[in-house]
């Protein structure tokens, strides 16, 4: 009885000496806030633009680092958001173009039993692809992710069947910010339900008071992966012209700006019906900049809050954009702007700070990197291991942003229907078909106006031989739906 007694005893010691054990190694473990904006200009940031007001974006290049040599895979969202979320290239995943439908684009309203059977309702990704919340869970960490989702509406598709526990945020690329519908459609949920139990709450402040929450709830009791993914400063889904042309902002951030002599003007638009009111040029990039603004601050609040609880510096925080600018964005000095293959659709702002993984303050960092760096940094950040069968498109940036060895990326592709893109080494290719294109040394030419096309033929050849192997090894993987043919 003794023997028995003691012998409990000693597995009970064991067994909890394993699990402080194992809670001091999980304590160890950086969290991990992944923000992403919509639609956010190259040169949108406080520190570039003394235009903008963006005190905690500042504070986040002040206190890590600011690549300015960062690119995504996709100049518009849903490619762009799969690829940073699965490290593979919109044409391994299959997500190489949107889940939307066009037809709002010309004013059509959809009657709900009409939505229920079009693309942007039943379309989603490919469920055998592995994000990166899923590998994050066997190494104890807890997901969320509260903003955009856009990667599929139906519920086998949806954030809690990809690795999330929790999601609050709309389904598809674009919301009214107040009323949460997309053109006409509620479009927010609460984990697998649809909800509009906030209806007429500014969007940025509910996905800040999401995440400020699941903070508090999560830290010290588990590490976490929190995805802020943002719909600012991406222009309103709505039918009407006044609402749509522009970001709706709060009104208090768009006081913070200067004010416009003119709100509206009147223009013919096959798109409107002929005559609509739409918001003028200066009004829209005031509203921009408000939203930028709106957005900021909630961020502000959650870096606040992991400060005040003691778990900002050994949190991995990582801020870009999902493509490059429009409507009232600045790219400047790049060429172009989002749904593009220029400069300005496919390179974005992007911070990182992790003070306790040695990524230095202040500094700059023009290293050739891309959102498909994401997914196996952080599980090599986080200790999780790969899956041997996963075949990624990216690598371990910790020693390139340390500053200890050279990016090893030396490529990186792209291909938007007809629009496609490469560069290797300095030298970019672009083909925008009617649109121009050329070839360019960006090392020289960031704004892309000399083609060295004539010039250059050799360099010309090599480049668009290395897309057209790219294209070739896209083939040869495993298909993966929705579009692949298979």
């Amino acid at each position: 009885m003794i023997r028995c007694l003691v012998c409990s005893l000693l597995l009970v010691c064991t067994l909890l000496t394993a699990l402080d054990v194992r809670a001091e190694a999980n304590r160890e473990k950086p969290n991990v806030l992944l923000i992403v904006s919509d639609d956010q200009g190259y040169n949108d940031l406080g520190v570039l633009n003394e235009d903008l007001i963006t005190p905690a974006l500042d504070r986040l290049a002040r206190e890590g680092t600011r690549l300015t040599n960062f690119y995504v895979a996709w100049p518009a969202c849903t490619p762009s958001r799969a690829s940073l979320l699965t490290g593979r290239y919109p044409q391994r995943n299959g997500i190489y173009d949107m889940i939307r439908n066009e037809a709002p684009d010309y004013g059509h309203r959809y009657r709900p039993s009409d939505y229920e059977v079009t693309f942007e309702r039943v379309g989603g990704m490919d469920e055998r692809e592995i994000m990166i919340p899923e590998l994050l869970s066997d190494e104890g960490y807890r997901s969320a992710i509260f903003g955009k989702w856009d990667l599929g509406s139906l519920k086998r598709y949806l954030p809690t069947a990809r690795g999330f526990d929790e999601f609050y945020g709309f389904v598809n690329t674009g919301i009214d910010y107040f009323t949460h519908e997309r053109y006409g459609v509620p479009s927010m949920y609460r984990n697998t339900e649809p909800t509009q139990e906030d209806r007429g709450t500014y969007c940025t402040d509910l996905f800040g008071r999401e995440a400020l929450r699941f903070v508090d709830e999560t830290i010290g009791q588990q590490r976490f992966f929190l995805y802020l993914p943002f719909n600012a400063p991406h222009n309103s889904s709505a039918l009407e012209p006044e609402i749509r042309t522009t970001v709706q902002a709060p009104e208090e951030y768009k006081k913070m700006y200067p004010p416009v002599e003119q709100e509206y003007r009147d223009v013919a638009s096959y798109r409107y019906g002929g005559a609509a009111r739409v918001v003028t040029k200066e009004a829209r990039q005031r509203d921009y900049r408000a939203a930028v603004t709106c957005m900021d601050a909630a961020i502000g609040k959650v870096l606040d809050e992991l400060e005040q609880r003691g778990e900002l510096d050994n949190t991995i925080v990582i801020f870009f954009s999902d493509n490059g600018g429009s409507g009232g964005a600045d790219n400047s000095p790049l060429r172009g702007h989002k749904a593009q293959m220029w400069e300005g659709g496919i390179r974005v702002p992007c911070l990182v700070r992790w003070p306790a993984g040695g990524i230095p303050a202040g500094e700059v960092n023009d290293a050739f990197l891309t959102s498909l760096e994401l997914l196996p940094s952080l599980c090599i950040a986080s200790g999780t291991e790969i899956p041997a069968d996963l075949v990624l498109d990216g690598f371990d940036w910790w020693p390139t942003l340390r500053g200890e060895v050279d990016s090893p990326r030396q490529e990186m592709f792209w291909k938007r229907r007809e629009l496609q893109a490469a560069r290797v080494g300095q030298y970019k290719w672009v083909d925008e078909k009617e649109k121009a294109g050329g070839l360019f040394d960006l090392s020289k030419d960031i704004g892309e106006s000399n083609d060295l096309s004539e010039s250059h033929p050799k360099i010309l050849k090599m480049v668009t031989g290395r897309y057209k192997r790219w294209l070739e090894k896209m083939e040869e993987a495993e298909p993966r739906g929705p579009f692949r043919d298979f």
